[in-house]
């Protein structure tokens, strides 16, 4: 029987009774699919060239969350949340029936502190508006697991919760504007030139403090909602970006775009099959201007959050989506697909799935404007 209609991460959730998740409770992200250990260093970095984007007091600073091959199969655990990350979060949501810091007990298969080894290409994570970093983790780690450096960023003052080293928690500053449609725009142009400058100093402070272990001539960047409509925003203010991914996000802008580098296009077919919304004219419009190679997928079944552990984590937690397909479902298939674009784009390993339909993966349509979804 269903008790309560919530929100997490712009879809809706429906607490389930009859299985709610006690103290004892352990969340988990899937298991990464390939063979190298992950680990995890948590970065501070502090662009002392710029005033932060919603807080100008002070210089821009981030938090961001680098996952890599170790040497090391074993060891300490990197944490999901801290307590109070999970209790903001949940709380955003209006999710009361959960145990408040239950997302900070969430099982991670990182390796907390670990050295890298090797060198590898670098992806770049943005989360949707509002949402941790934490929420792009499972993918994060999968990629790390196939030899890829993977960096998760928190846009600072974005995010229902930020913790930095000395104890500070930030919470969402952009969240308190006033957004009438007449000015949405103006905010939403805000946002993502300050998530371009954000990535971009990302590069820079990797490049230049992580280089033994980066290939700087080989980096992609994806994103989920918000952080995956930023990416041609980053691809086109900064031409070190290869490739990108937009995952189940609202293409705001720009109007003009001079973008050769491969794109994809990864989101709901409810939302975002062609014709379907004012959502997926969004991608449309986009998709006319992206002069190279490109994709719009998309996945019968699944909703805005189970593109993140959002979707996977709230099964475990006896939340029903109100998606056909499951939260660990669309993970298996986010992770294959975004794996595949970066390999076939950042490593030149040409990938049969990109090019039609898998009975591997019967969920996903193959789109185009104006000739529909196959």
């Amino acid at each position: 029987m269903l008790r309560r209609l919530v929100a997490l991460a712009g879809v809706a959730v429906l607490a389930v009774g009859g299985v709610p998740a006690s103290a004892a409770t352990e969340l988990h992200l899937l298991k990464p699919t390939g063979v190298l250990p992950v680990g995890m260093t948590t970065l501070h970095l502090v662009d002392s060239s710029r005033p932060d984007t919603w807080v100008p007091t002070g210089p821009r600073e981030l938090m961001v969350s680098l996952r890599y091959p170790t040497f090391v199969p074993h060891g300490q655990r990197a944490q999901y949340l801290t307590p109070l990350e999970s209790e903001l979060l949940l709380k955003e949501a209006e999710i009361t029936t959960l145990p408040f810091d239950l997302l900070s007990r969430t099982r991670t298969h990182s390796a907390a502190g670990a050295p890298p080894m090797g060198r590898w290409p670098l992806v770049v994570l943005s989360p949707g508006f509002t949402k941790p970093r934490a929420t792009l983790s499972g993918l994060a780690e999968d990629l790390a697991s196939h030899g890829y450096v993977v960096a998760v960023v928190e846009h600072t003052y974005e995010s229902v919760a930020t913790t930095f080293p000395d104890g500070r928690v930030t919470q969402c500053v952009a969240c308190e504007i006033v957004r009438p449609p007449e000015t949405a725009h103006e905010f939403w142009k805000k946002l993502h030139d300050g998530r371009a400058a954000d990535v971009s100093f990302v590069i820079d402070s990797l490049l230049a403090d992580w280089g033994r272990s980066i290939d700087g001539s080989r980096i992609a960047m994806a994103g989920h909602s918000a952080g995956g409509a930023n990416g041609i925003h980053s691809m086109l203010a900064d031409p070190r970006i290869k490739a990108g991914i937009n995952i189940d996000g609202m293409q705001d802008g720009p109007a003009q775009i001079d973008l050769s580098r491969p794109f994809l296009f990864l989101g709901r077919s409810s939302q975002y099959t062609p014709g379907a919304s004012e959502q997926a004219g969004t991608w449309e419009a986009a998709w006319t201007q992206l002069a190279g190679w490109k994709r719009w997928l998309v996945v019968d079944g699944a909703e805005h959050g189970s593109f993140t552990d959002v979707g996977l984590l709230g099964d475990q937690a006896g939340l029903d989506g109100g998606g056909e397909l499951s939260g660990e479902r669309t993970s298996v298939i986010t992770r294959r697909y975004v794996r595949a674009f970066v390999d076939e784009h950042l490593r030149g390993i040409p990938q049969v799935l990109l090019n039609s339909p898998s009975s591997r993966y019967p969920e996903v349509a193959f789109c185009s404007p104006g000739g529909g979804c196959a």
